[in-house]
C-alpha cells in the first residue's frame, strides 16, 4: 500500500503513466482494426458480442501475461542464431503474427476484389462456428501485440501498478471504440480496402522487426494517418458530387 501512495505522489510515475497509456492505444490500432475487419463479417446480431468478448477476454489475457513479466523478459534472449541474427521467442512470436496478418488481410482482399468466389471466404459455416472462429483469431493476434506492447511497456517503467492502469486504460478506449469504427468501416466499403491495406502492411512491418530489421512505428502511423486523410478527402469529394447530382434532379 506504501508503494502505490509513493506512486501516486511521485510526477515522474504519473508521466510514465501517460505516456504507457498513449502508446498503449497507438499499438491498439492496429488489432481495433483487425477485430472490426473480422466481426463486420459474422451475422449483424452477433458481431457487438463478438467485439465485447474478445476485448474483454483480450484484457484478461493481457493481464495474466503481465504477471509473468519474468518470463516475458526472458522472450527476447536469442535462441538460436541464422543470417547473423540472433532469434528469440519475441522475434519468432512477431513473425508468425506478421504471416498471420499477411495471410488474413490477402485472402480478405481476394475476397473483396472477387466476391462470388466463396470458397475464399474465411469465416464459413455454422453461426456458433464463425463466433468461435472470430474470437479465437482475436485472441490469437492480441497474443502478438500484447508479447510486443508489454516488453515495450517493461523497458519505459519497472512499476507493474502503471503498467496494469495502462492496459486497463488502453483495452477499455478499444472496447468504447471498436463498434462505432466497425460500423464506419462497413458504412465506407472503400475504408475496408484500406484497412486491410494497413493489416497488409502492419503484417509486413512485424516480419520485419522479428527478422531484426526494426521499421519505426512513427514511419509507419504517419503512413496510415496520410493514406487514411487523402481517403477522407475522397469521401468528401465523392459526398459532394452526389450531394451536386441530386441537387440537379
Amino acid at each position: 500500500m506504501q508503494d502505490i501512495m509513493t506512486l501516486i505522489q511521485d510526477p515522474a510515475a504519473w508521466v510514465a503513466l501517460v505516456t504507457l497509456v498513449v502508446m498503449e492505444v497507438v499499438l491498439g490500432i492496429d488489432n481495433l482494426i483487425f477485430i472490426s475487419i473480422l466481426t463486420n463479417k459474422l451475422p449483424p446480431e452477433h458481431r457487438e458480442r463478438a467485439r465485447k468478448t474478445g476485448i474483454a477476454l483480450a484484457l484478461i489475457m493481457r493481464l495474466a501475461l503481465l504477471g509473468t513479466i519474468a518470463w516475458i523478459v526472458q522472450l527476447t534472449e536469442p535462441l538460436f542464431e541464422l543470417f547473423g541474427h540472433g532469434f528469440s521467442w519475441k522475434d519468432l512470436i512477431l513473425i508468425a503474427g506478421g504471416l498471420f496478418l499477411v495471410w488474413k488481410a490477402t485472402k480478405e482482399i481476394h475476397h473483396n476484389v472477387d466476391p462470388e468466389d466463396q470458397q475464399e471466404n474465411f469465416i464459413a459455416g455454422a453461426t456458433g462456428t464463425s463466433f468461435a472462429s472470430a474470437i479465437g483469431q482475436i485472441l490469437l493476434l492480441d497474443l502478438v501485440f500484447s508479447v510486443d506492447s508489454i516488453i515495450t511497456a517493461v523497458g519505459m517503467t519497472p512499476h507493474l501498478p502503471i503498467m496494469v492502469v495502462a492496459v486497463v486504460a488502453a483495452v477499455t478506449v478499444m472496447l468504447v471504440a471498436a463498434t462505432p469504427l466497425a460500423n464506419f468501416i462497413e458504412r465506407n466499403p472503400t475504408i475496408v480496402m484500406l484497412a486491410l491495406a494497413f493489416l497488409l502492411m502492419i503484417g509486413t512491418t512485424l516480419i520485419a522487426d522479428g527478422m531484426g530489421f526494426h521499421v519505426p512505428k512513427g514511419y509507419v502511423y504517419t503512413a496510415m494517418a496520410f493514406s487514411a486523410l487523402v481517403e477522407v478527402l475522397n469521401m468528401f469529394a465523392r459526398n459532394a458530387r452526389r450531394r451536386k447530382r441530386e441537387g440537379g434532379h
